[in-house]
């Protein structure tokens, strides 16, 4: 695949983010050679396969939406190009760099690449940056969120979009977890996710004994109505902990659950037996927050 040279930028970011600052290129053709980078996003089996390591896409991420695209800028991730919608006149986010190519593209081109009108939004190559190993992503922190076999973009936005809201100061993710910069993860968590240190593991149990001699305090969150009810939890003030979330559904593992130093539940009423993986993270974070404050 030939893409548009991805060479550091040297130009100083722009101020004012209008589109007369920037580098603008005018594409007519769906299948110009110089927006390769954003083929395939109605495919999206196919756009994360592209994007894993060892994918013609590996070492880039899209972002989609302005308020996205500008978080993913101030939280310091190499812009190497963006696609608009020709007719836009609205100022682009900021800041950015004034030598980035944007390419400006008419409604077919536009519906071939995503297969709809951006409706003058914005969609924009960043560069990835080198993977934290778990000792740069704890440093420091107080809750952080472990997850097993989060493989839904959608739950892993959610949950670490409630993350960034509620005083979580990192994410761990086991391989089988999916990618926290793919488009949809990106677009529904807004971005927020993007200044969250995060590290991956390797098969749980066994790797979570790399928190514990960290000496994190493993929270598993389960249905089981023999677990401790979440509201009792008590934490002293910079006591660490690791909350644990499994997949929609299967939920954590049996190994991972008798690897946790605690079992909590979201107490349910009527029939309801348990909700969505990214509605009881925002409970479980929030539940955290005021153990730490009860004591």
């Amino acid at each position: 695949m030939r893409f548009l040279s991805c060479s550091p930028s040297t130009s100083a970011p722009t101020s004012a983010g209008t589109l007369a600052d920037i580098n603008r290129i005018e594409i007519t053709d769906p299948d110009d050679t110089r927006i390769e980078v954003f083929q395939g996003l109605r495919d999206h089996v196919l756009r994360r396969e592209r994007e894993l390591p060892g994918g013609d896409m590996a070492g880039f991420f899209i972002a989609e939406g302005d308020i996205v695209v500008e978080r993913a800028l101030r939280a310091g991730y190499q812009l190497e190009s963006m696609l608009v919608d020709g007719a836009r006149t609205k100022p682009l986010p900021e800041p950015i760099p004034g030598d980035v190519p944007l390419f400006a593209c008419g409604p077919q081109v536009l519906i071939h690449v995503t297969g709809y009108h951006l409706h003058r939004g914005v969609l924009a190559c960043f560069r990835r940056r080198p993977l934290l190993d778990l000792h740069q992503a704890l440093t420091g922190v107080r809750t952080a969120v472990v997850l097993e076999n989060i493989n839904n973009p959608t739950n892993l936005g959610v949950i670490l979009r409630c993350a960034a809201a509620l005083d979580v100061d990192a994410f761990v993710m086991d391989k089988s977890c999916c990618d926290p910069l793919y488009r949809r993860c990106g677009r529904v968590s807004m971005g927020e996710a993007y200044s969250t240190p995060y590290a991956r593991l390797g098969p749980f149990p066994e790797d979570l004994a790399q928190l514990s001699r960290r000496g994190f305090r493993l929270l598993a969150l389960t249905p089981d109505p023999h677990a401790v009810d979440i509201g009792d939890l008590m934490l002293s003030d910079d006591e660490p902990v690791g909350i644990l979330l499994g997949s929609e559904g299967p939920g954590l593992s049996t190994a991972t659950l008798d690897a946790a130093d605690d079992r909590l539940r979201i107490p349910m009423s009527g029939e309801v037996d348990s909700i969505n993986v990214g509605s009881a993270a925002a409970v479980a974070f929030y539940a955290v927050q005021q153990a730490r404050t009860r004591r």
